[in-house]
């Protein structure tokens, strides 16, 4: 498959070019400068080509040890897989220095490179002329915003790719990869887990708080078996997020991952207790009908003699503040060096396995059965509720149909002990369990045919 990067300084429209390609807003545009941190992936295609595009971070002229060139490197690592770089300008603001420079780094790293004028729908000819004395090749006038251009951005990138025309079909997605999305507070080291998953630098990560800004995709093989691990942005309270900001985009991505995935670690930091930020994004999580792993990173920062302690709170903790999760599993990892690693990706396989059963009929209605005769439902303004019938409708997550003469008549607390019941005769630890209560007869009992009538030739006839 043909991979295709796009590169510029910030603020040039790349991604806005991404997402047109890729026919879909996959990645976070904002107004200001520098919304895009690390390079993200995905399918694209261009009139009959098909290829794998990258959007890079907005290239800086930065050489300590700054945001901008880790981010730098990262597009310096990314360009190192590529087979044609798209080198993206700004029409409206013309040649700048920062272009010539980077124009300039692109000529020593060598490969084809077709040159954009992005921003063509205002007046932006001078730019493509001066964009001649990059050494470059002939620029291509592209609105990315309007989709201006694209024939002859099309006809440039197969002048410099002979091979993009021969490109197979955009890789799909194996059907048996696990989505597993890393979720939780800013800092937390959800970055240096997905890179250490990886093994290479592929997102950002560091010290600072709020690095990741939107929601990156890569692909792993663990032991032989895919898996899709998805980098989120760190989520903050809701009142502390300033409303359409870049910010709430950011969380906006990074809640649409958790409703994708199937299972999402919840990265927490071992060295010290969860807070409540940690279990509102467990809900959130829940809420969403995903199965959940708990991965308390850093714990390579808990003294060995403290470990069992830690174990003990941490399931205190989540015993009473997710009962409707019980039994949710808790990997102590190190992002740093990799220790848990292993255990974390078979929780989340086992994870997933039990958020993907689906139990037989006969069995269920067997259990509730013993359920009804351990404990029958209370009763109804003085009126009996005859609960008649269980089948699961649904998996992922397994979703159950209880049938009753008057359903809106169980109490709460009565449904609980069902679902607390469902999870542990059937053993579905750590996953959402949804309940849903409907009225009528047995929908899986024969249907009462009715009387037979006599045929007509067989009635008296009236003298």
């Amino acid at each position: 498959m043909v991979r295709v990067a796009i590169v510029g300084r910030p603020n040039v429209g790349k991604s806005t070019l991404f997402n047109r390609l890729a026919g879909r807003r996959a990645a976070l545009v904002d107004a200001s400068p520098g919304a895009t941190r690390d390079w993200r992936e995905g399918p694209a295609r261009l009139g009959p080509a098909r290829f794998r595009l990258i959007d890079t971070a907005g290239l800086e002229d930065s050489l300590d040890d700054s945001l901008a060139a880790r981010a730098l490197a990262c597009t310096d690592a990314a360009l190192d897989t590529v087979d044609l770089t798209l080198f993206a300008l700004d029409g409206r603001a013309g040649l700048t220095p920062v272009d010539r420079h980077f124009a300039r780094w692109l000529r020593r790293r060598g490969g084809p490179v077709v040159v954009l004028v992005n921003k063509a729908e205002s007046a932006a000819e001078q730019t493509a002329i001066d964009a001649f004395e990059l050494g470059l090749g002939e620029p291509v006038a592209v609105s990315a915003q309007h989709g201006l251009g694209m024939a002859e951005l099309y006809d440039a990138m197969m002048a410099a790719c002979p091979g993009l025309d021969a490109a197979d079909e955009a890789e799909a997605s194996s059907a048996d990869a696990l989505k597993l999305a890393i979720a939780g507070r800013p800092n937390v080291g959800k970055s240096t887990l997905m890179n250490r998953m990886l093994g290479e630098a592929r997102v950002l990560a560091g010290p600072e708080a709020g690095i990741t800004r939107d929601a990156i995709a890569a692909r792993w093989r663990w032991r032989g078996r895919d898996v899709e691990p998805v980098d989120t942005a760190g989520l903050r309270r809701g009142s502390r997020v300033p409303a359409g900001g870049i910010e709430r985009r950011a969380a906006d991505a990074a809640r649409s991952a958790i409703a994708a995935c199937h299972v999402a670690a919840l990265a927490i930091d071992a060295t010290g207790p969860m807070d409540r930020q940690d279990f509102a994004i467990a809900r959130q999580i829940l809420d969403e009908g995903r199965a959940i792993v708990v991965a308390a990173n850093k714990w390579d920062l808990v003294s060995p003699a403290a470990r069992d302690a830690v174990r003990a709170q941490l399931a205190r903790q989540l015993r009473s503040a997710l009962a409707q999760a019980r039994g949710v599993a808790v990997a102590p990892v190190s992002a740093l060096t990799g220790y848990g690693l292993d255990r974390l990706m078979r929780e989340a396989f086992a994870s997933r396995e039990v958020w993907s059963r689906r139990l037989p009929t006969a069995d269920l209605n067997r259990w509730l059965a013993a359920a009804l005769a351990h404990r029958p439902p209370p009763l109804d303004g003085g009126r009996r509720v005859r609960v008649r019938y269980i089948t699961q409708v649904s998996a992922r997550p397994p979703t159950f149909a209880l049938f009753a003469n008057r359903p809106g008549g169980l109490a709460e607390s009565w449904r609980r002990y069902l679902i607390n019941g469902l999870r542990e005769s059937f053993d579905l630890p750590g996953t959402p369990i949804r309940l849903l209560l409907r009225a009528g007869r047995n929908p899986y009992a024969p249907a009462k045919r009715a009387p037979m009538r006599e045929p007509p030739s067989a009635r008296p006839r009236r003298a």
